[in-house]
This record gives structure tokens, sequence and C-alpha cells, in this order.
């Protein structure tokens, strides 16, 4: 029997193999609804060390760097989660869990923290089903790390400055519902041409060559 070129059995089966992806997309969409949608709120905070502002930008970048990445870990501890959940801050502490494992876990999952290599400044995201929660948490955030991150780093000349107010995302991005039904056509693309090819071989009209 004749064997076809791959590109014939793509074309030939395109039709199916789009309508599998498109059902793939839905699908991914879909699942993405199964999760609460989350709003963002993002600030950014820059971190100095006193001492050495007079050191060579090189050495006072990198002291900064390695501060703000341990600042970036601890705002993922029970003890900072602690200060910001002061009855100071109004915020609702209902939604974590009693649970000390629960309330970790939701906790590092509410936070996502990154170092913005080069600049010296510590980017903090927070993600709450409610925009004016995710507001106040940041807020609180950036008042513990200027009032009292320097205990945590072990210096009294460490200045934190907040240079970008938390600022909260349009729309939610949690789950990214048009991120995860992209991947679910592309998934659902791949997975349709697979099959065609399975069915070609099958039905010998099509083989992978054996050499180049």
């Amino acid at each position: 029997m004749h064997e076809l070129p791959l590109g014939n059995i793509i074309w030939k089966n395109a039709g199916r193999i789009l309508l599998v992806g498109l059902v793939s997309a839905v699908a991914g969409a879909g699942l993405s609804l199964l999760f609460p949608l989350r709003y963002s709120s993002t600030m950014r905070l820059l971190i100095i060390q006193k001492q050495l502002s007079e050191a060579d930008p090189y050495t006072a970048m990198k002291a900064s760097e390695r501060i703000s990445d341990n600042l970036g870990q601890i705002i993922y501890t029970t003890s900072f989660f602690g200060k910001v959940m002061d009855d100071k801050y109004n915020i609702d502490k209902s939604i974590f869990s009693t649970d000390e494992i629960k309330r970790r876990r939701q906790w590092s999952d509410m936070i996502a923290t990154s170092v913005i290599r080069g600049t010296g400044m510590l980017q903090v995201t927070v993600y709450h089903k409610d925009p004016a929660q995710a507001k106040l948490i940041s807020q609180a955030v950036a008042n513990v790390l200027i009032s009292e991150g320097w205990t945590y780093v072990g210096g009294g000349d460490l200045q934190i400055k907040l240079v970008d107010e938390p600022l909260l995302s349009r729309w939610p991005v949690k789950p990214n519902i048009p991120i995860n039904a992209f991947m679910g056509l592309v998934l659902g693309v791949l997975a349709g041409a697979g099959r065609s090819i399975a069915e070609a071989r099958r039905k010998n009209v099509f083989s992978l060559p054996t050499s180049l």
C-alpha cells in the first residue's frame, strides 16, 4: 500500500485534530473554574544596608540582593505570619485553618516573593479571592518589613523602603484561565496528531523513517 507523507496525514485529519484541541482547551478552562478565582496585589520594596552605602556599587548591590533573598524566605515563616495577622491590620483571619500544617500551606500558597536582580528590590505578591483583603495583607507585609525587617537579618543598619505601593490586578489571575486553555489546546492538538499517525501506521499508510 502506498505510504503517505506525514504532512498529508496531518492535513487529512486536520479537522479532527483541531476538534480534539478545542475540546481540550474548553476542558482546561473548565477545570480552572473548579478552583477559587484569586486576585493579586503586588508591591516592591527597596532593601538598603546603610553600612555599605559608601562601598563600591557592586558590593552594595550584592549585599542588598542577599538580604532580599533572606527576607523573601522570612515572609513565609509562622513568626512573620503572626505579625501580619495582628489585629491592628484588620485582616480577615477566618479563611485560615486552625490546623497548623494546613495554615502554613495556605500562607505559603497566598504569598509569592522574588528578588529583582541588579536592583536590590524585593517583589511581594499576595493572592486572595477578595481584592480588598489582598491589598490589606500586602500593606501589612510592607509595614512589618519596614518596621521589623531588620530584626530578621541581625542588624539595625538596614533600611527598607516601599517604592511601589500594592497594585491590585483588575481581573483574577489565579488560576490563569487563558494559559490553561492554551495548554489544553496544545496538548489536545498533539494528542490528536499522535492518534492520527498511530492509526495511519496500523493501516500501513505511514511508517517512521529508519534512517536519515
